[in-house]
C-alpha cells in the first residue's frame, strides 16, 4: 500500500465521521470514494460512516474488481459513473442528508436546475444540479443515468433518495455535499415565498472568476 492510498484512507475516517457527527448521515446510509491511481477506495456496503475503520475501506481495482478490504457498497458503480465522464473528479459523496433528500420528493422541482442560484456559493461549490428519475437503490441504471448526463454536472439528486456530488478531491466534494445540503434547506425554508435568485451575468462571473469542478 503506498504512502498516498494510506493518506487517503484516514482522510476518508476524519472526514466521514465528521459528516455523520453532524447529522448529514444516520445509521448505515451514504457512501464515499476517491480514487486512486490504481482504483476506488469505497465506503463498504452496510457501514457507517461515523465509524469507519482505514484498513477496512474496500479498494477496487479500475475493472470494478474488489480487491481488498470489506465488501464495497452495492452502489459503487454510482462512483465509477463520475470518474467515467468527469476526469477531473477525485472523489465523490453520497447522502441521504434531511433537506436534500427532502427536495428530491417534492413534485415540482425543476429536474434541469433543481438547486437554483441562490447564494454564490453554491454556485461556485456545486452549480447547476440535475434531479434524476427514481430507481431502486442498488439498481446499476443508476450509473447509467450518470453517464448520460456526459459529465456535464458535477453533482445530481436522486428523486425520493438523496445527493451525490463530485470534487476534485475528498475535502471539496464533502463541502460541495455540505453546500448542497444547506441551499435545500434555504429552498424549503423559503418556499411560497417571493425569492431573490441571482441573475444570468451574476452566476457567469462567479463561474468566470472561480472556476473549479
Amino acid at each position: 500500500m503506498t504512502e498516498q492510498e494510506t493518506d487517503l484512507r484516514h482522510q476518508m475516517v476524519r472526514l466521514c465521521k465528521s459528516l455523520f457527527d453532524r447529522g448529514f448521515s444516520v445509521g448505515s446510509a451514504g457512501n464515499v470514494s476517491v480514487k486512486l491511481p490504481d482504483g476506488i477506495l469505497m465506503t463498504p456496503t452496510n457501514s457507517t460512516l461515523g465509524s469507519l475503520e482505514a484498513d477496512r475501506i474496500s479498494k477496487v481495482d479500475t475493472s470494478g474488481k474488489h480487491v481488498s478490504g470489506d465488501r464495497p457498497s452495492k452502489e459503487v458503480f454510482l462512483h465509477q459513473a463520475f470518474y467515467e465522464t468527469r476526469p477531473q473528479a477525485g472523489a465523490v459523496v453520497h447522502l441521504h442528508s434531511t433537506w436534500a433528500t427532502a427536495l428530491s420528493c417534492l413534485a415540482d422541482t425543476d429536474p434541469d436546475d433543481c438547486i437554483p442560484p441562490l447564494t454564490p456559493y453554491v454556485v461556485m461549490r456545486v452549480g447547476r444540479v440535475k434531479l434524476l428519475p427514481y430507481v431502486k437503490p442498488g439498481d446499476p441504471k443508476m450509473g447509467d443515468m450518470i453517464r448520460d448526463l456526459n459529465g456535464g454536472f458535477s453533482a445530481a439528486l436522486l428523486a425520493n433518495h438523496g445527493p451525490v456530488v463530485s470534487g476534485k478531491d475528498l475535502f471539496s466534494a464533502v463541502c460541495a455535499a455540505e453546500e448542497l445540503e444547506e441551499t435545500a434547506k434555504l429552498l424549503i425554508a423559503l418556499e411560497g415565498r417571493k425569492t431573490r435568485l441571482l441573475t444570468p451575468d451574476q452566476v457567469t462571473e462567479l463561474n468566470t472568476t472561480f472556476k473549479g469542478l
